[in-house]
């Protein structure tokens, strides 16, 4: 009789870590600009940052990465920075959409929350 090697279930071989990626809407570019306290730091078009964000998403990936786009309503960004006293800048939105992916995943886990 041949022994079994013991080998981890292939699932396991391949965790990768998801990782959350602002997703803008065209429409409310301007209003984001508008509201950011980095407003230097972002694209001044629309155009230009998607083509941007499409650009990192491969790259994203070849890093080991499984990016996932999050619907941003830039008017829910604003509440969430006032509600916890922040401005809206580059590391808010960075949290708000960690935060966003979060609920995404336990949404779509099945897990209850508390």
């Amino acid at each position: 009789m041949s022994k079994k090697r013991s080998r981890k279930p292939k699932a396991l071989d391949q965790v990768r870590t998801v990782i959350g990626v602002a997703w803008y809407r065209k429409e409310q570019w301007d209003r984001l600009l508008e509201i950011s306290s980095d407003r230097d730091n972002l694209d001044d078009t629309y155009e230009e940052w998607k083509a941007n964000a499409e650009a990192s998403l491969p790259m994203l990936t070849q890093e080991g990465y499984v990016p996932r786009k999050i619907d941003v309503d830039v008017e829910e960004l604003l509440r969430w920075c006032n509600s916890q006293k922040l401005p809206v800048d580059g590391d808010s939105r960075s949290r708000f959409t960690w935060e966003k992916l979060h609920e995404e995943v336990k949404t779509n886990s099945g897990m209850k929350t508390r």
